[in-house]
């Protein structure tokens, strides 16, 4: 439906892991990740640990297989693709990075369901190895919220999408992550939070919805996304064709009644 705008989350939302754990665990990176994970900020330890690994022979195809065996619920790309063919637009806001996840969704074919993607940027460099930045330059300026990962505020993507929607369209925000709860709390009256039952998010919002002003429809698994997911966008799609027939319908009532002369006044016999 023309009228939705539907942002994902990426890790633990359409796929069922963390992408980054996910690659460290498999090319067999752990022990020297988790040595590293408390000294530096996540995006510079995610760097680091494609530099050790280019050291260590991986090459930028040994990265691509391991995310192209990503888990992934079987329910998931039948609902971004039913999502798409319904007209609604749909978005990443991911703080996993660009790489990652635009090799999934091509391997998936599901790249070109979404119209935009936020992320944390990275490139192949010349020497074959995988760059991984912040999307928020941390180290010049702060993006001044505190619910947030200093390299990104999902908080002030979703304003920067509600400042180009002007109100026009409903957001429909799916999620799991701590990361997650700031946009969540951006969204207005008229639109839906999807969080994962039992994730980071849920259990913020559980604790007092009353600070979340859109509508709540909690979500288990890839099945259980499909189907909460496609009765909302099946619930938007009715209203609005519920509105817009009252408005024609007000429409030709005032039409017929500006075509019904009113009869003369008969002057009264003296």
């Amino acid at each position: 439906m023309a009228g939705i705008v539907v942002v994902f989350d990426f890790d633990k939302t359409i796929i069922d892991r963390d992408s980054d754990n996910w690659v460290v665990d498999e090319l067999g990176f752990t022990d020297l990740f988790n040595q590293l994970l408390p000294t530096m900020p996540w995006n510079t330890l995610m760097d680091t640990m494609m530099k050790e690994m280019h050291a260590q022979g991986t090459t930028i195809d040994d990265i691509v297989e391991v995310l192209k065996r990503s888990p992934i619920h079987p329910r998931i790309v039948p609902a971004i693709k039913s999502a798409h063919a319904l007209g609604c637009e749909l978005r990443i806001v991911s703080d996993a990075n660009m790489f990652f996840i635009e090799t999934i969704l091509e391997h998936l074919g599901v790249k070109e369901c979404f119209s935009e993607l936020n992320s944390n940027p990275s490139f192949v460099d010349e020497e074959g190895r995988l760059r991984i930045f912040p999307y928020h330059d941390f180290t010049k300026t702060s993006h001044g919220c505190n619910l947030c990962p200093p390299n990104m505020c999902k908080g002030v993507i979703i304003e920067r999408i509600q400042a180009c929607l002007e109100g026009k369209k409903k957001i429909i925000y799916l999620g799991d992550g701590s990361g997650d709860y700031c946009p969540s709390l951006r969204l207005g009256e008229s639109d839906y939070v999807m969080p994962r039952k039992n994730f980071p998010v849920w259990e913020l919002i559980c604790r007092n919805r009353m600070l979340i002003k859109a509508d709540i429809h909690e979500w288990s698994d890839g099945e259980d996304l499909e189907r909460v997911l496609l009765d909302i966008i099946n619930m938007v799609s009715v209203e609005h064709n519920s509105a817009q027939l009252f408005s024609v319908d007000c429409k030709l009532q005032t039409i017929s009644t500006s075509n019904h002369a009113l009869p003369h006044v008969l002057p009264v016999p003296q």
